[in-house]
């Protein structure tokens, strides 16, 4: 046991490093090849941060456990909102001042409803993973064509976020690095989580859900606590809603188009809906002044661990 905890971390540590370096690498070409800046930051805030849970879940369907991935994919989403949303707010008030995040934390929650209907039958097919990978492009397109009229400063804080050296070597080299240490950091969290899971009594599809998904997220986590003190409210933010939109709708669209994935009716009838609830608190704290204060981000932090509470109880009655 102690020794597949050592190994857990060391993976997790990988993951991290090889999420770092291949922002960076993508940053780079992006620009090189002609992307402006402003396209290569909004995909970077929006979606950069969601790579080692990728790179996690790819791993997990190779190696025949698309539980222990869906578990990741819908439990990264609640950590999302209710510990690294929650943490940062506690560390910093958030002013959000984009103000296109809102109709996309609107289309998470559609989103959310809609893997819902869609895992009614007991599984998500190919054309479901086709029609959500489909809705992710729109939404894409959607967040570059709403966030270009948003104000000039911020605009220029998103575009500073893809500043990085741009020659082409260099940022091959760090890609290229970038895969191999999220390949092996994807081996190890894969492999020792499962071994932890199973020490805790978890099945795989609980083992993705809790701790695969709140470890992936803690580097995560205190970016964002950094970030707040620094007062980029609206980057905590745009990770956070970016990432699960491409949580949802990418990750798991792409593993069921790949092949199709079984949904157990306790993830409909908890944990889908629990990921739609906590994504759903946030709707009423963005209303009106676009802040998120301390309290607000203790009762995410709050609401998160009343998730863990509950699925701790179940997992013991």
């Amino acid at each position: 046991m102690p020794a597949a905890i050592l190994w857990f971390v060391l993976g997790l540590v990988l993951l991290a490093l090889g999420g770092d370096s291949v922002v960076k690498g993508a940053s780079g070409l992006a620009r090189r090849f002609g992307a402006s800046p402003f396209v290569a930051g909004l995909v970077l805030v929006a979606f950069g941060t969601s790579l080692p849970e990728l790179a996690v879940n790819l791993r997990a369907m190779l190696e025949g456990q698309p539980g222990l991935a869906l578990g990741n994919a819908v439990g990264s989403n609640i950590v999302n909102f209710g510990l690294t949303l929650g943490a940062a707010a506690l560390a910093a008030p958030l002013l959000v001042r984009w103000r296109a995040l809102s109709p996309l934390l609107l289309l998470l929650l559609l989103g959310t409803l809609a893997v819902i209907g869609l895992g009614l039958d007991g599984s998500l097919g190919r054309i479901d993973g086709l029609l959500l990978l489909v809705a992710f492009v729109a939404v894409l397109a959607f967040a570059i064509a709403r966030t270009r009229r948003e104000a000039p400063e911020l605009q220029d804080a998103i575009a500073a976020y893809a500043q990085t050296r741009t020659g082409l070597d260099l940022n091959l080299i760090r890609l290229a690095i970038a895969a191999v240490l999220m390949y092996f950091g994807a081996v190890l969290v894969i492999r020792h989580g499962l071994v932890l899971g199973s020490a805790m009594g978890l099945t795989p599809l609980l083992t993705g859900l809790l701790p695969v998904a709140i470890a992936t997220a803690l580097p995560e986590m205190a970016a964002a606590v950094v970030a707040a003190r620094r007062g980029q409210g609206e980057m905590v933010a745009g990770h956070v809603i970016g990432s699960s939109l491409f949580n949802l709708f990418v990750i798991v669209g792409g593993m069921a188009l790949w092949r199709p994935v079984p949904i157990p009716v306790s993830f409909i009838r908890f944990e889908l809906p629990a990921a739609l609830l906590i994504a759903l608190m946030l709707v009423p704290m963005l209303r009106g002044d676009l802040r998120l204060s301390r309290g607000e981000g203790g009762v995410l932090v709050a609401a998160f661990a009343g998730w863990v509470a509950l699925e701790l109880l179940f997992l013991n009655s």
